[in-house]
């Protein structure tokens, strides 16, 4: 049986990055990792782990590496306090805030931090609701959810 994973290339950090990811998702644990080229500079790591149960490939690559927001993680949140806490890991220690619940962790990572109160309110069966919590989430860095409750109710 094939089986399909993501591989990412990062330029260096692939050890931290693996760790910091798996210690903020459950379900979530680095497999395996090899070691090659001694004498390099951060030396040739290759390792293999999951998120959530979902199975990831990541090297250092150096120079060659980097990511684009064509690339991203996202992960659904059931509260507030789940987006706060992810929110405040991945743009710790140089990680950089975006628009619309998107960040970049410090390795250049691109993540969506979704709480599923959005899509239920960009789903709600009033379309005037629905576009009030959509606009007021294009405003937002970090979702707040008591803020889309408050602007889908016209408050």
């Amino acid at each position: 049986m094939q089986k399909v994973s993501s591989f990412l290339w990062f330029e260096k950090g692939v050890e931290e990055a693996a760790r910091l990811y798996t210690s903020l998702i459950p379900g979530s644990e680095i497999l395996e990792v090899q070691r090659f080229g001694e004498g390099m500079p951060d030396g040739l790591v290759v390792l293999r782990f999951t998120l959530a149960g979902v199975e990831y490939q990541a090297m250092n690559t150096g120079p060659a590496g980097g990511f684009t927001e064509a690339f991203s993680l996202s992960v659904l949140c059931d509260d507030q306090a789940e987006v706060d806490r992810l929110w405040e890991a991945l743009t710790a220690d140089g990680g950089e805030e975006s628009m619309c619940g998107w960040l970049k962790d410090p390795w250049g990572v691109s993540w969506q931090i979704v709480p599923k109160r959005l899509l239920e309110l960009q789903s709600d069966p009033d379309p005037a609701r629905a576009a009030r919590a959509n606009q007021a989430m294009l405003g937002m860095r970090k979702l707040d959810i008591a803020a889309l409750e408050a602007a889908a109710d016209g408050r």
